[in-house]
């Protein structure tokens, strides 16, 4: 058995091997592991190796497990939202409309790669470049701890916008009708409550995973069988599953074998293909437009009520080309609608992509410090719920973060404290709740630096500072702006480990709280209590002698 699985494409595994150990390298510099994955591809093209139905099976199966953990996802209420439906498809028609006019003016001048492009070639190849990456976009948040802020969360649902389009596209793509038994697959929609129960029945291992495996497979195979390209199908599944802490946890179970199989993706695509010089000098043109997708995202956020800081860093999390730009391109090239080298280019401009703009990414709070003045000039008066201004007074503990830890700091402080404690979060849901509770609490998020800028004076009076994210990276980077802006007060914090604890008191933190150990703690403590009275019960229940 194992020989067999080595005799296909004989050396899948050590190609494999090689491409974890680019990946492994390029994750030391800073960028993405499929980086590493895509230069593995293109040397080993040049050295004339090959592949076979080992890792071919492996690259679909990692496109077809992206699409079901994007479904899982999609909340249909925040792609609602103006400043991702409006924004998002606005910036996409622009750069397919800006790039797609650029290209065929290069076409004319017969610059390398562009010539002999057509007008329907031009729009293909914007299209395929008016994507951002995902996998780009989520590291440099958690990074950052920003993913649940509100740069984050507009972020994430364009992302989610342009993955469905995608794959609506990659479905029209088979260029066939579907089966008239197609009707047949609005069923799943009654039995949505059905798929949620077993999701939530298969606990939290093994098991959970293997449901989440076998529903991506069926939702593909069901949408082949009726003539749909099966990873429309996937997408779907993981839609019927979406919403509620479980959705979530299966997405974080699924993350890293959906990874692990995406590898072959990235490595099989620079496998096929070699870039040529000409190649190289359009990838490089490429390069030069990316600035232009930062601006247009820019100008869209902050017309859509962002302030300028929040539009800035989404920009930014937002400039890189996308891996669903290749996953285009590739489907492209098959049908015979681009030739192959583009797919090479493409390559190349996505993996640059990512290199140039993730330490600028990181970066975006103090460019933003040294170009505010001109990036305010674009800001609207009008305000969205959570980026306008705030008019706080006699506020002396601020709790950030509202969920069960929160809202127990909050009950805590509010004995001593009275009405002089402010909570603070980004669920709007959380924040009405609170309200209706009678409790202080208003819209905003602790990583922007811009939160204060809403509250002028808030610094001022403040006592303490109590942080209860449940993201290590969301506690350090609010430590960090807290003392950027001159706070001296005190600070609590909480956190999962040991070694998180110790980071944040060597930051400033003066009190921080290992919720593990306290929560082991408080069980052994009321354990013994426990064991205590029922020895003492015992004791009154026997008869004396």
């Amino acid at each position: 058995m194992v020989e067999g699985w080595l005799d296909v494409g004989q050396g899948d595994p050590w190609w494999l091997l090689i491409a974890y150990f680019a990946g492994m390298l390029a994750r030391t510099v800073g960028l993405p592991p499929l980086v590493g994955y895509l230069g593995t591809g293109f040397l080993l093209n040049a050295l004339g190796a090959e592949y076979g139905q080992l890792l071919d099976q492996i690259a679909d199966l990692g496109v077809t497990l992206l699409l079901f953990t994007i479904g899982l996802k999609i909340d249909l209420r925040s792609l609602l939202r103006f400043e991702v439906i409006g924004a998002g498809a606005l910036h996409m028609l622009g750069i397919v409309a800006g790039f797609g006019a650029i290209f065929l003016g290069l076409a004319a001048l017969n610059v390398g790669a562009f010539v002999g492009l057509s007008q329907t070639d031009a729009i293909l190849i914007a299209f395929a470049f008016s994507f951002s990456s995902t996998v780009f976009a989520i590291k440099v948040l958690e990074e950052q701890g920003a993913i649940t802020s509100r740069n984050g969360r507009v972020a994430i649902g364009i992302l989610v916008l342009q993955d469905i389009i995608a794959v609506v596209y990659l479905s029209a793509a088979q260029g066939k009708a579907p089966s008239i038994w197609a009707i047949l697959l609005l069923l799943l929609i009654p039995i949505r409550p059905g798929l949620r129960w077993l999701m939530r029945r298969s606990g939290h291992g093994e098991l959970l995973l293997l449901f989440g495996i076998t529903m991506a497979l069926i939702g593909a195979g069901l949408f082949v069988l009726v003539g749909i390209k099966g990873d429309l199908g996937a997408l779907v599944l993981g839609m019927l599953l979406a919403g509620g802490g479980k959705a979530d946890e299966l997405n974080k179970t699924m993350m890293g074998v959906k990874d692990l199989f995406l590898v072959g993706f990235f490595l099989e695509i620079g496998l096929d293909v070699l870039p040529t010089v000409n190649g190289l000098v359009a990838a490089a043109i490429l390069m030069l437009l990316l600035p232009l997708k930062t601006l247009w995202y820019l100008r869209l956020l902050t017309w859509s009520k962002l302030r300028a800081r929040t539009a800035w860093q989404a920009s930014l999390d937002l400039t890189s080309y996308s891996e669903f730009g290749l996953i285009v391109t590739a489907v492209a090239v098959e049908a015979g609608d681009l030739g192959d080298d583009w797919l090479a280019v493409v390559a190349v401009a996505v993996a640059v992509s990512f290199a140039v703009s993730a330490p600028i990414a990181e970066r975006g709070d103090h460019l933003f410090a040294k170009y505010c003045g001109g990036l305010r000039r674009w800001e609207r008066k009008a305000r969205l719920p959570g980026d306008e201004d705030l008019h706080l007074y006699a506020v002396q503990v601020v709790v950030f973060g509202m969920g069960r830890m929160g809202t127990r700091a909050y009950e805590a402080v509010a004995a001593d404290f009275g009405g002089r404690v402010l909570g603070v979060d980004v669920d709007e849901d959380i924040v009405m709740a609170h309200s209706a509770e009678g409790h202080r609490v208003v819209l905003g998020d602790a990583t922007d630096p811009d939160f204060w800028s809403r509250s002028v004076g808030l610094v001022d009076g403040l006592q303490w500072v109590l942080l209860t994210a449940s993201s290590q990276e969301a506690n350090v980077a609010a430590v960090k702006r807290l003392r950027d802006r001159g706070y001296s007060g005190r600070i609590a914090a909480t956190s999962l480990y040991p070694d998180d604890a110790d980071q944040l008191r060597d930051i400033g933190v003066d009190f921080a709280f290992d919720v593990y150990a306290e929560a082991g703690s408080g069980f052994a403590g009321d354990l013994r209590s426990k064991i205590q009275d029922e020895a003492g019960e015992n004791t009154e229940d026997k008869p004396d002698s």
